[in-house]
């Protein structure tokens, strides 16, 4: 069992566990030793074995009974790309407050949230040679879903302050399978290295609000990672192994090199005036 792992946090609750980072982590953290209990507004293509309950996430009376008993919360529900913004607050703000709000009442002390690089997406990309962008950098959110998470950084800090609640919010870069172009290159997390993260954010050594980033050990990489060492988080992964693919990749389609966007932001295209836009699921069979 990995050393981060807390004995005293056994059962926990995750949100949005339909997802795709969900279905890279929860399988992993069942085996470390985790009981998950899933929840989501959707059925799942897999239930990994877990207890499910289909649940609107702003609804408080359904998250109280998916919640009950649970140790800690990982809070991975939310639309995760730029949206209109009544679709995002009420889903991606509104949702953040109910989880951390049944949290409080059912007396749940960790709560971990998954935030985002576009919460800081206009902060600068560092010149070689210069310091890391620290975990905590001020929000400079570059996208309406970048402001959605950053709102809901700043309830976790609340929750955590006027609570004593220990809320660990993970600034997740840009987790894939493999680097898909040249800006991840510096921004990629590993799906091992995802949970990893999420396994150190449920440890005790995190504790109190914390923002960490949620990046592997990419040599090329430009995002702290002393907030993750200092929570027990050690990547392994580095996106340097996937230089050469990237490279003859880029050769063929120059949308897979790097964009004035990519070189000048940390949050890459999505800080443009035209940012991708997140497409909703259609209905499954």
């Amino acid at each position: 069992m990995d050393e981060n792992t807390s004995i005293h946090q056994r059962r926990i609750a995750v949100t949005g566990a339909a997802g795709s980072l969900a279905a890279d982590i929860i399988p992993e953290l069942i085996r470390l030793g985790y009981e998950v209990v899933c929840t989501d507004v959707r059925d799942p293509r897999d239930r990994f074995g877990c207890e499910w309950r289909i649940c609107a996430i702003d609804d408080g009376a359904q998250l109280s009974q998916v919640m009950q008993g649970c140790d800690a919360v990982v809070h991975l529900a939310g639309i995760p790309l730029e949206a209109d913004w009544k679709t995002l607050s009420s889903i991606n703000v509104d949702g953040s407050h109910a989880v951390l709000e049944t949290s409080r009442k059912l007396g749940i002390k960790k709560v971990v949230l998954a935030s985002s690089i576009h919460a800081a997406g206009f902060v600068n990309v560092p010149p070689p040679g210069a310091p890391k962008v620290d975990d905590d950098v001020p929000v400079r959110p570059n996208t309406f879903y970048g402001v959605s998470k950053a709102a809901a950084e700043a309830l976790g800090s609340m929750y955590a302050d006027r609570y004593g609640m220990d809320v660990i919010c993970l600034r997740i870069a840009s987790r894939y399978k493999k680097p898909e172009n040249e800006r991840m290159l510096s921004t990629w997390l590993s799906p091992q290295d995802a949970v990893k993260l999420f396994d150190a954010a449920l440890s005790e050594r995190a504790s109190g609000f914390r923002i960490v980033w949620g990046v592997s050990a990419n040599s090329r990489g430009y995002l702290s990672p002393e907030g993750g060492s200092e929570i027990g988080f050690h990547p392994s992964d580095d996106a340097e192994d996937h230089a050469a693919e990237i490279a003859e990749l880029s050769a063929e389609d120059t949308s897979v090199g790097a964009s004035e966007w990519d070189r000048r932001f940390i949050g890459g295209i999505f800080s443009s005036p035209n940012p991708p836009l997140f497409v909703f699921p259609t209905a499954r069979d």
